[in-house]
């Protein structure tokens, strides 16, 4: 069973060495604006989907925690404990105890990556150039190449003009392909900074020849500063000639040796996995496309730029072994090389790596991780037979989607609604004979519907395939907010998904991300903290 741990005790246990699971399971709504630093965010309604990713050893000394200890911390515990999870605590009192215990409380989302980013630009002095003075260049036709650091969905939802989709994993890797003359002058972006600054210094790091600077706030600093957007572009990862591929591995390998990343063999890994006493994950930091191609079995993953930039959707247990993966020798080396500096956990790159394993590699999606899920009952109805069902009025369904996802496109008639308010979402709907669950990721669905069936006289019916099922029977989706619960709380609003008063969110979110260096020695549990990196002035230029 569960025990509690009171504040000073969990601030005890972040710092004592050993590995612990800090999960605060409120929804995003509720995490967003106050949580622990070093918690990372799994909500009530995505355990069963996530928890075998963020925690996979079930002896991990996890610490769950809520808004008040009074919250869905509990009900999390049970259904850990139904699946394995031995040694689990609830923090006594939830966040708000933490914050009375005189310990710091912090807003937003992946902030120990982006507390990291602050403190890379300020330790290496990061060069940036701004909207104004990137636009002046355009303009004149200077020789030079905008590359956004950012996965490609993101791009194609905005970008600098003549902007390029290069994500900051595979930076090093290929600049070469964009700019081989050192004379050509590099600009790096994302929508804000950390994606800038982080691609700007990996490029300053590996020695290339050219001048590399970070657009200053990324797309909402250009969006701020009255100058246009490009939508829908899809230039993205340039082929790499074999001659460029060895320059930038041997870039890579000095970057590695300058902040002594560890190598280890193909059985160092096999004993670090038997290992029942420690964690350890192995990410292959290549594109997404790469990984479907062939993969190593086990690996997730984990493109490098977003690993780095938000190393707490991928890892849920602080201080575990991190093992990354690539076929090339420089994506894994420099994404280690910014894991290492973060100190967060022990890090590695496996050496052979994918393009000496060909006849072991599996090909297509990972198998599927979520917890139970061989266990779950449902039954399910194809799209048609549910477009019919709600064109007569004998269906209501209802959308377990992100709800900012929902409002971006979603079935007709739909209603939306989170898994861990289900009963406030079917107690709102119209009679019915069928209730049919859907969602964008067909797995939270599945896992709702045993829950609605002891909510409902109805039948409880899942899409099969859900909304990408919908989709690809060619049948439409809807753009708004019908439907959409008037306060959602599972959706943190980034600046850019705000439908009102994007500039201030905007301004408000950049400031928010310069401040963070100055708040982190108000809390004292990251390890590389505001006062600098070591050894990082070496490497420094302006």
């Amino acid at each position: 069973m569960s025990t509690t741990i009171g504040a000073d005790a969990l601030r005890a246990a972040l710092l004592d060495g050993h590995e612990i699971a800090l999960l605060d399971v409120r929804e995003e709504a509720h995490f967003g604006p106050e949580h622990i630093l070093l918690a990372i965010h799994l909500p009530l309604s995505l355990l069963e989907l996530r928890a075998a990713d963020l925690v996979p050893r079930r002896s991990t000394r996890v610490v769950l925690c809520d808004g008040d200890g009074k919250g869905p911390a509990l009900r999390a515990a049970t259904v850990l404990e139904h699946f394995g999870y031995q040694n689990i605590a609830m923090l006594d009192g939830g966040v708000a105890a933490w914050r009375a215990a005189g310990h710091a409380v912090f807003s937003g989302v992946n902030v120990p990556s982006k507390a990291f980013g602050e403190v890379v630009e300020h330790s290496y002095r990061t060069p940036s150039i701004s909207p104004e003075e990137l636009k002046a260049k355009l303009d004149s036709g200077e020789d030079m190449v905008v590359v956004d650091s950012r996965p490609l969905d993101e791009f194609r939802v905005m970008s600098i003009p003549t902007g390029t989709c290069v994500p900051g994993g595979e930076l090093v890797y290929r600049i070469a392909a964009l700019a081989p003359d050192p004379g050509t002058l590099v600009v790096v972006n994302c929508a804000g900074r950390t994606r800038s600054i982080m691609g700007t210094q990996s490029l300053i790091n590996a020695g290339i020849p050219n001048r590399v600077v970070a657009l200053r706030n990324g797309t909402m600093g250009w969006h701020l500063a009255g100058l246009s957007l490009d939508h829908g572009q899809s230039r993205y990862l340039p082929d790499v000639p074999p001659a460029e591929a060895e320059a930038a591995r041997r870039r890579a390998e000095q970057v590695c040796e300058r902040f002594g990343v560890r190598r280890i063999d193909p059985a160092t890994l096999a004993a670090w996995q038997a290992d029942a006493a420690r964690t350890t994950y192995l990410f292959d930091v290549r594109s997404p496309e790469e990984f479907l191609d062939g993969h190593l079995p086990g690996s997730v993953p984990a493109p490098g730029g977003q690993l780095v930039q938000a190393t707490d959707r991928y890892v849920g247990t602080l201080r575990a072994r991190v093992v990354l993966v690539d076929d090339d020798g420089v994506r894994a080396g420099m994404t280690a090389s910014w894991l290492t500096q973060m100190r967060l956990h022990e890090v590695a790159v496996l050496e052979g790596s994918v393009a000496n394993a060909a006849g072991d590699l599996e090909v297509g999606p990972r198998p599927e991780s979520a917890l139970g899920l061989s266990e779950l009952r449902y039954r399910e109805i194809a799209a048609d037979a549910l477009d019919r069902a709600l064109q007569t009025g004998q269906a209501q369904l209802l959308d377990l989607t992100r709800s900012v996802a929902f409002r971006a496109g979603h079935i007709a008639g739909a209603r939306h609604g989170v898994r861990t308010r289900l009963a406030d979402a079917i107690d709102g709907l119209p009679a019915h004979d069928l209730l049919v669950l859907t969602s964008g990721d067909r797995l939270v669905a599945r896992y709702a519907a045993a829950e609605a069936a002891q909510l409902t006289d109805a039948e409880v019916a899942v899409l099969a395939g859900g909304n990408d099922a919908w989709r690809a029977a060619g049948l439409d989706l809807v753009v708004g907010e019908d439907g959409l619960e008037a306060s959602p709380v599972d959706a943190f609003l980034r600046a850019y998904d705000c439908t009102t008063g994007v500039e201030q969110a905007m301004r408000d979110y950049l400031d928010w991300e310069v401040d963070l260096i100055n708040r982190l020695d108000q809390d004292g549990t990251l390890p590389f903290r505001s006062g600098g990196l070591p050894g990082a002035g070496a490497g420094a230029r302006s």
